[in-house]
């Protein structure tokens, strides 16, 4: 669906964006995270055609960056981190206004259908100044997506919605992942992006890591499981740590439960009850030790060299720019 080879973007002596190779797959929900400056705006700039590459290529349902790109905006919608609407139309004029630019045939009734499903229908006459930031938000996704766009791209589609509201988005998101949609998240809710993408690519000017977010997870720190016992004993983790695919099994705060690393959660699970109970242990419960994508985030970035971050006035000119 969306393909990168070498996609680079330099503004003068800062490098935004350092040869981005990624295949993107149709229907996929791709998350973008990375810090403040990173580069991650550059990218939904360049593979939306808003600013050319400085080098490298890119296609995205076949139509190649540079060289299509007016049919390109046509197969694509875009919620910009700081979208705007005029604030002297309602909300039904707003989105009047861009159906008959994207020359949408049913204009009422694409305009009813998203207002609808993004719960603005009964303020579909009022001006759109008079809405609060998360119904502005609201309204400009529905506007992304009023021409039906096979791609799409998201920064931060959920910032400043309360959680009724964000929990309408999400569930959203998900319904046009399964219509077969291709969707870019630029998110900093870790959360947001673990529920919602399929892949993730932790990013700092270059790719860091790449890949859904249970195998980062486990990529990175392996499996566990956390076991509340009646009594941890020596013998019990004496008995664990003996076989062949534990790593350790180590006390918590609470001295009854132990966290057991292991090598493969799913088929290793019974040998582990099995060794505890013949070990003299009564397992009271079982609970996978998953950790944060919060954790995986950070230690990525700790790990990565600090001068690929893109410095603020570069953001700056990458903005005046688009």
């Amino acid at each position: 669906m969306i393909y990168a080879d070498g996609l680079t973007k330099r503004f003068g002596d800062n490098t935004a964006v350092d040869n981005l190779t990624v295949h993107i797959r149709r229907g996929e929900v791709f998350g973008l995270l990375g810090p403040n400056g990173a580069g991650k705006t550059t990218t939904v700039r360049l593979l939306t055609a808003l600013i050319a590459p400085t080098s490298g290529t890119a296609t995205i349902d076949g139509l190649r960056l540079g060289e299509d790109d007016d049919a390109l905006r046509q197969k694509i919608g875009i919620l910009t981190e700081t979208p705007g609407v005029y604030p002297r139309l309602s909300a039904r004029q707003n989105l009047e206004l861009f159906a008959e630019l994207y020359d949408v045939d049913d204009v009422a009734g694409q305009v009813k259908r998203y207002l609808g499903m993004l719960d603005l229908w009964d303020r579909r006459d009022d001006p759109a100044g008079g809405f609060s930031k998360g119904m502005r938000q609201k309204l400009a996704i529905a506007r992304a997506l009023l021409h039906e766009p096979d791609v799409i791209y998201l920064d931060e589609p959920t910032s400043a919605l309360d959680p009724a509201s964000a929990r309408i988005v999400r569930e959203f998101i998900e319904e046009l992942s399964g219509q077969g949609r291709t969707i870019i998240i630029c998110t900093h809710n870790m959360d947001e992006a673990d529920r919602l993408c399929d892949r993730l690519a932790i990013f700092r000017r270059r790719v860091l890591k790449l890949d859904d977010p249970d195998e980062l997870r486990r990529s990175m720190y392996g499996e566990s499981i956390r076991i509340t016992l009646r009594e941890v004993s020596d013998g019990i983790i004496d008995a664990l740590e003996a076989l062949p695919f534990v790593d350790h099994a180590e006390r918590q705060d609470d001295p009854n439960q132990l966290v057991i690393a292991l090598d493969n959660l799913t088929e290793h699970n019974p040998d582990i009850v099995r060794t505890i109970v013949e070990a003299g242990g009564d397992v009271i419960f079982i609970a996978e030790e998953k950790t944060s994508l919060e954790k995986v985030y950070l230690d990525v970035l700790d790990a990565a060299p600090d001068s690929t971050a893109l410095p603020d006035a570069a953001v700056r000119q990458a903005q005046d720019e688009s």
